[in-house]
């Protein structure tokens, strides 16, 4: 079937489903899989609940006149998905960076929501799947588009830039992320400088922190840049702790506007000030984004704040990798807080580098006072020294939950993998 037969379907059941466990009536199926599974095999079972038509990739699976079967079912959704997206004469904000993506991605969304009718990628959904996801659901009448893509090897940032299509960019950074697929900091630098390449190759406009010098020469030869950072940039803002949240003095017309924020540390100082630029260059106020920004709580274990009984705890369990542990480490060092403690679990995809990333962690966490330091996972196996060590997330939460902590502040960090979230049990 051609892509704009398909789309013709699309159109009269405009509801993408990938998960029989999440059905519901309508829309259509396609039967992904996976290196652990066959997603063909549950397609009689979504035709059974009720999902319009169900879209295989092999034959002895389509039962019946309501299942499509095509050469190979994720090609065809990135290519439904590619087909949709040239529906559209509007602008599209592609967004990667090892740290701040979804953060950034968030406070754009919350800032352009306030004048354009704004769709933006949901969740982390920012891979080979989630991409064309996230496309498929832009409605008509949409004014804007936003698209997280995040990677973690090279030509992967291409691809997603050849089936959405951005007219504008954004690299929050480049840091030490996902080593081990791109083969260190430089192999990171043009892997997300992908997305900057399709846009001086389309002509296409970019968002650039005027603070990250290494961004100036991946950035040559793209015509429109809007820079933001704290100095040498058209928008230009500066940081100012309120406690632990992060409050931001913006300059407009000579002046200052304050925006105050529920961000946890100065680490977040570029993500409100993408979001500044960003607003502005769109035609949103500053009264607007100030409003924004204020009234947008992170959530989904990125640096949440939460009071757990007499407790306070920054939860930032949701990924993790050599630049943001030493942020976050940083931050909360500095932080005017009574009794802290630090539970950090190991960073993931660290490579040939994992021993050295983590013993230079520790080195970092050996500058600071702590009154307590817990590290967890086998990252951090003969490297604790004077540290409690655990191998489990839930072995540590085991036995902080026999001796709680009373009154203190506790910073809990580490990749999606340590599941550091777990944490949380020893103190309820």
């Amino acid at each position: 079937m051609e892509i704009s037969q398909l789309y013709k379907i699309y159109q009269t059941n405009p509801f993408i489903q990938t998960d029989t466990r999440k059905l519901v009536p309508g829309g259509l199926f396609f039967a992904l899989s996976g290196a652990n599974f066959d997603g063909n095999q549950f397609a009689a079972q979504a035709l059974d609940k009720g999902v319009a038509y169900a879209i295989v990739d092999n034959a002895d699976y389509a039962v019946n006149e309501r299942c499509i079967l095509v050469a190979d079912v994720l090609v065809t959704l990135q290519e439904l998905a590619n087909y949709h997206r040239r529906q559209f004469e509007i602008p599209f904000i592609a967004i990667t960076g090892s740290n701040g993506k979804t953060t950034t991605k968030e406070l754009i969304a919350a800032v352009l929501q306030t004048k354009y009718k704004t769709y933006a990628t949901e969740g982390n959904l920012n891979n080979h799947i989630g991409v064309p996801l996230t496309l498929l659901k832009i409605k008509p009448g949409a004014e804007i588009a936003i698209i997280e893509m995040g990677a973690n090897h090279q030509k992967e940032i291409e691809g997603y830039c050849a089936i959405a299509m951005p007219t504008h960019g954004l690299i929050t950074n480049c840091g030490k992320a996902h080593i081990e697929g791109f083969g260190g900091i430089e192999g990171v630098r043009k892997g997300k400088g992908e997305l900057f390449d399709y846009l001086r190759s389309t002509g296409g406009s970019i968002f650039r922190n005027a603070d990250l010098e290494y961004l100036a020469p991946m950035a040559i030869g793209i015509n429109t840049q809007v820079t933001y950072g704290s100095a040498n940039a058209e928008y230009i803002g500066k940081q100012m702790m309120n406690g632990v949240f992060l409050n931001v003095a913006v300059m407009t017309n000579h002046s200052e506007a304050l925006i105050e924020s529920h961000l946890v540390g100065e680490y977040n100082f570029p993500n409100v000030m993408a979001a500044v630029a960003v607003g502005r260059h769109f035609g949103v106020s500053i009264d607007d984004i100030k409003l924004a920004i204020a009234t947008y709580n992170p959530d989904n274990s990125r640096s949440q704040w939460m009071q757990i009984g007499n407790n306070q705890v920054i939860l930032d369990a949701y990924n993790a990798n050599p630049t943001s542990m030493k942020a976050a480490i940083q931050n909360f060092a500095t932080l005017n807080l009574p009794t802290k403690l630090l539970w950090i679990g190991g960073m993931k995809e660290m490579g040939s580098e994992e021993m050295n990333e983590h013993r230079e962690l520790v080195e970092l966490i050996a500058n600071y006072k702590w009154d307590n330091v817990i590290l967890v996972g086998k990252e951090f196996a003969g490297l604790a020294g004077q540290y409690q060590w655990f191998s489990t997330s839930a072995e540590a939460a085991a036995i902080v939950k026999n001796n709680p902590p009373r009154n203190s502040a506790i910073l809990i960090k580490g990749s999606r993998g340590s599941k550091m979230e777990l944490m949380l049990d020893g103190l309820n």
